[in-house]
């Protein structure tokens, strides 16, 4: 079996031939021959104050309400020292969630409350039990196409995620890195959106143009952009504003939309795939039918638990997640991820059948029900 290509289903990376590195080197360009004295040298914390513009004439705000920084996981870092007060270090998470985020949470000493995450979002009624028992400082979600589970939330829940939010005094940290990447199905309006009265909207370019110029933003209010501000200076005095620059320039040359229709392109059939080959090969597993972003679930059937087949997976060439590192609290003991994106149809169609080998391997009785 070791003779099998290597096929890897551990890391949510965006394909190789996404970048638009003829645009990008264009962009580069031009920001040092237009703003090389300004994003070769130290600057304020906030970032690159034309991005900054940009960023808010496309989300309709006011610049003051717009900081970008070194990637959005560094933005978790700093939310956690702006928000988790000493006396209150609670902090809600979707069950699963991002697992580095969950990393990022317990180095600050959280208390991490997890919320279950259903087909259409988080679960309302454990979510208020929990609010009767808990304060929490933020509730840290992901309602667009959620890594990793790969569902969306509703629009039902999302007023009622802020319903609750105002009633209770609590802030969401909303995570919207595939937002942009729908590829059907009709777009919900962001909780930001809904209510900025209540929401820190965060996001990235990692997906949309490549993750190596490492530029996260937050969107929110202007006193909290304030204090996360303060707590970025502290930490690395000025961000990378040259990475700033050249993608200040890549979308004020409007090419930004194209791209990410190119990036639809490019993806949905490779979701399509995915469906297609879960259904085929693991059709007794439960899974998600995202409409987007980069990752669907499976719940593989028991007794065989995720740890039963990674330990198997090595002498299929197979590389797989652990699902237990995206719960918070416990669980995850049959869940798995699959990320699509960098991947081929044919590669996606091997990995599945690949393991629902092992599946079968595992627990033979499911020869019956799982179908080649």
């Amino acid at each position: 079996m070791t003779n099998r290509s290597p096929i890897n289903f551990t890391r949510g990376i965006p394909a190789a031939q996404s970048f638009p590195t003829k645009q990008m080197i264009e962009a580069s360009q031009l920001a040092l021959q237009q703003h090389g004295s300004v994003i070769l040298q130290y600057g304020p914390s906030y970032g690159f104050r034309p991005l900054r513009e940009w960023l808010a004439d496309w989300h309709g705000v006011e610049v003051d309400s717009v900081l970008c920084s070194n990637g959005s996981l560094q933005i978790i870092k700093f939310i956690c020292s702006v928000l988790m007060q000493t006396k209150n270090k609670t902090v809600f998470v979707e069950a699963p969630t991002y697992d580095r985020t969950i990393t990022m949470l317990q180095k600050h000493g959280a208390k991490i409350v997890s919320i279950p995450l259903q087909t259409d979002g988080p679960d309302i009624e454990v979510l208020e039990h929990q609010l009767h028992q808990h304060q929490p400082a933020f509730f840290y979600v992901i309602p667009d196409f959620q890594n990793p589970a790969g569902v969306t939330c509703s629009r039902e829940k999302r007023e009622k995620l802020i319903e609750l939010g105002r009633n209770h005094g609590y802030i969401y940290l909303e995570d919207a890195p595939y937002r942009a990447l729908r590829y059907r199905g009709i777009e919900e309006p962001s909780l930001f959106e809904l209510a900025p009265d209540v929401v820190l909207h965060m996001s990235s370019f990692s997906k949309l143009i490549g993750p190596g110029p490492r530029m996260g933003y937050i969107l929110g209010d202007s006193g909290i952009v304030d204090r996360v501000a303060e707590v970025a200076e502290r930490t690395y005095i000025t961000p990378g504003l040259l990475s700033h620059g050249i993608i200040y320039e890549f979308c004020r040359a409007g090419h930004l939309p194209q791209q990410i229709e190119r990036l639809k392109t490019l993806y949905k059939p490779l979701l399509d795939s995915t469906l297609a080959a879960v259904d085929q090969y693991l059709p007794e597993a439960e899974s998600t039918k995202p409409d987007g972003g980069f990752f669907l679930s499976v719940t593989i059937p028991k007794p065989v638990t995720t740890m039963d087949v990674r330990n198997e997976a090595s002498s299929y060439n197979l590389s797989l997640s652990d699902g237990r590192g995206f719960f918070a609290n416990g669980g995850g003991d049959n869940f798995l991820r699959i990320p699509y994106c960098a991947l081929t149809p044919e590669q996606i169609r091997d990995g599945v059948s690949r393991l629902a080998e092992i599946v079968r391997q595992l627990h033979p009785t499911a020869n019956q029900k799982l179908t080649m």
